[in-house]
């Protein structure tokens, strides 16, 4: 027994010193497997032959040179080395030396991405050395002044030198300058877009005291709002921040440097803008790299997370330079049939067809979700407008088929009810509230118009001393058309469209001939486009009334909503006595009366286009019963509020004829033409109408117009 339990315990003894040895073992293997582990080692800069040369050491060499892209705002060379370790013991060195400000070296992801940050962007070389990888900056160039520049002269100097001033003026089209006198023109200038503001900084410089203030320029109206200059280091950084949408360009002339902000201004006149990319500006130069590689590049560059499917597969090759990053998203997703959505942070990438799948079945699912939704009712009650036109324009579906479109779901019912004006709405819960923000869009208050209108007869000859005196010149009826848009004409008795001389005043202060007449007859109509000229109207319409050159038939109001037709009429009734096929007589009676009819539209400026119908209907001996003669003007006029447009074109003739004899003497064959005389006249007179349409507001009353 002893023996055994000798046995056993130098058996126990042996089996421990097996599993430290054992365990010693792993430790170094592992040590060795994590020296064995490529990793970066230190990041130094030199001149070498005039250019700079940055000498990345690593702990073996490299297979291959590492992939790599550059930015031009801000200036920066990325390389990725995958399967590297950061064996620096620090994430920033500072550099500072030629365009070579600092280089960051992070780790993260099973790779160590090394970026240099330069102070603007210049075209580099990489080549492998034993254990290191040398990456050579080609010498900057001096940029040109077109205002796209991140760096404006190398920094050459060896002593900080104070800037002279800081100034801000207004450019023209609102666009803000900023204005800095540099102390020399060899002064490196670094701009840069940091978020939403802009950072100069000027190297090798000192801010005074009396220039270390933040300027507040907000009313000077231009995209700028504060400019603060501060020293940081031996450099002075200047935050520009802007404001809207806007763009800037920069240039250096001598010892000044002018940045400028201009506001981004679409074109109206073009119906499609296109995509307008806002990304910072990159440059990618890749052989045959992988989709999901490419976008992952570009998940770090804009700290956006990209979702990519399983189906998103393939390499590309591509070399873009100084593009948005956006707008390099957006051609490499064309060049391989893919799509994205975009929600927040978030970008998911997928094939195009896998994408409008993935939407339908949602939107059928929202379908039948919504087709087993239970609905409710809810009254609305309406101020404004009336419940059954409402009703109608709620029930109204557009389209037909898959493709009918309605603002009540399928199974939503309206009722009206006219005596309290209220809506009862059944439908679910998402379908009402859309159209309580319909209806709150709906049963607002209509617009009103005044429209005067005086009906006046004329001489033939007011209507030329009207233009004359009002500054234009009367056209004839046979003159030919010059140019406009409205549209007038008159028409006989027998329906047959005459024409008319539409007078207009154009907004230069001109009278210009729009239609043309093809008789005889001179027509006229005159447009004022202000207040002030209608006051001066009435005042010479009053002064030929005192003098009996005209007379003043009719001057009615009425107030009408917009886009609602209102018509004024005076005239009288005329029996007829009409015979049918059997010889039996009725009498009929017909209108023959001066009509007006307005039809109003305020415009978003203020201003009212009218379509205006004038008819004069007047009873005349035809083969010897009586006829009813009219004579019609339709036309369509913009005026201003206020203003007022006068018609003319209807004419009355009036024959007189006069004998003055003596008595008895008078009547004697022959001998009487020796006692009496006679005179024939003709008087030809005008129908002038004279329109002004005024928009009401919700305080004008109608005695307050008067």
């Amino acid at each position: 027994m002893t023996f055994k339990d000798t046995t056993g315990h130098h058996q126990g003894r042996t089996m421990s010193r097996i599993g430290k040895l054992s365990l010693l073992a792993s430790t170094w293997l592992l040590a060795g497997l994590a020296q064995a582990q490529l990793a970066i080692e230190s990041v130094t800069a030199a001149m070498q032959g005039g250019s700079e040369v940055i000498r990345i050491q690593t702990s073996e060499p490299l297979q291959q040179l590492p992939a790599g892209f550059s930015i031009q705002s801000p200036a920066r060379i990325a390389l990725d080395f995958a399967g590297a370790q950061n064996a620096t013991g620090r994430n920033l060195v500072e550099i500072n030396q030629g365009n070579l400000r600092s280089v960051n070296v992070v780790e993260a992801g099973g790779r160590t991405r090394v970026v240099l940050n330069l102070n603007q962007s210049v075209n580099y070389e990489t080549r492998l050395e034993g254990n290191a990888l040398l990456v050579l900056l080609k010498p900057p160039t001096v940029a040109a002044p077109t205002g796209g520049g991140t760096a404006f002269a190398e920094a050459v100097a060896t002593r900080v030198q104070p800037l002279a001033d800081i100034d801000f003026r207004r450019g023209t089209d609102n666009a803000g300058r900023v204005i800095v006198d540099l102390p020399s023109s060899q002064t490196g200038v670094d701009i840069r877009q940091q978020g939403r503001n802009l950072v100069v900084e000027f190297t090798q410089t000192s801010l005074p005291e009396g220039l270390r203030r933040r300027m507040d320029v907000t009313d000077f109206g231009t995209p700028v709002r504060t400019i603060t200059a501060t020293q940081v280091g031996d450099r002075v950084r200047l935050v520009v921040e802007p404001t809207g949408n806007w763009e800037h360009s920069a240039y250096q002339s001598d010892n000044q440097f002018v940045l400028e902000l201009r506001e981004i201004k679409a074109d109206p006149d073009k119906l499609a803008q296109g995509p307008r990319y806002t990304g910072e500006k990159l440059s990618l130069n890749f052989q045959n790299i992988e989709i999901r590689s490419l976008l992952q590049v570009i998940a770090d560059f804009t700290n956006f997370n990209i979702i990519t499917s399983d189906s998103v597969t393939g390499s590309v090759t591509l070399r873009l330079k100084d593009v948005p990053w956006d707008q390099a998203l957006d051609i490499i997703l064309q060049s391989k049939g893919l799509g994205m959505r975009t929600a927040g942070n978030v970008i998911w990438v997928a094939p195009q067809a896998e994408i409008l799948a993935r939407e339908r079945e949602e939107l059928e699912a929202k379908q039948v979700i919504r087709g087993l939704e239970p609905v409710r009712t809810q009254s609305f009650r309406l101020n404004f407008s009336r419940a059954e036109e409402v009703a109608k324009q709620l029930t109204t579906a557009v389209g037909t088929g898959d493709n009918e479109v309605r603002l009540l779901s399928r199974q939503g019912s309206v009722f009206a009810e006219p005596r309290t004006n209220q809506l009862f709405v059944t439908d679910i819960a998402a379908k009402l509230e859309e159209i309580q923000e319909l209806i709150k869009k709906l049963d607002i208050p209509v617009r009103q118009v005044l429209i005067e209108a005086r009906i006046v007869e004329a001489e033939d000859t007011f209507g030329k001393s009207l233009g004359v005196r009002f500054g234009g010149r009367w056209v004839g009826s046979n003159a030919s058309v010059v140019s406009g848009t409205n549209n007038a004409s008159t028409r006989d008795a027998d329906g047959e469209v005459t024409g008319t001389n539409f007078i207009n005043l154009d907004p230069t202060g001109r009278f210009v001939n729009i239609p043309v007449s093809t008789t005889g007859v001179g027509e006229f109509a005159v447009s004022l486009f202000n207040a002030s000229a209608t006051r001066l109207l009435n005042l010479e319409i009053a002064a030929n009334e005192s003098d009996r050159k005209l007379k003043t038939v009719s001057s009615p109001r009425v107030v009408t909503a917009d886009q609602k037709q209102a018509v004024i009429e005076d005239g009288r009734k005329f029996p007829f006595l009409r015979r049918d096929a059997d010889g039996n007589t009725t009498i009929e009676f017909i209108d023959a009366s001066l009509k007006l009819i307005v039809l109003p539209q305020i415009t978003p400026d203020g201003d009212v286009i009218m379509e205006l119908e004038v008819k004069n209907d007047s009873p005349i001996i035809f083969n010897g019963e009586t006829a009813i003669q009219t004579k019609s003007v339709q036309t369509q006029v913009l005026v201003t509020n206020g203003g007022t447009v006068v018609i003319g074109g209807i004419y009355v003739q009036e024959d007189l004829s006069n004998v003055d004899k003596v008595p008895l003497l008078g009547d004697v064959p022959v001998i009487g033409n020796l006692f009496r005389s006679r005179q024939n006249a003709s008087r030809k007179s005008e129908l002038l109408v004279f329109i002004t349409p005024r928009v009401l507001s919700d305080s004008t009353t109608l005695s307050s117009l008067r």
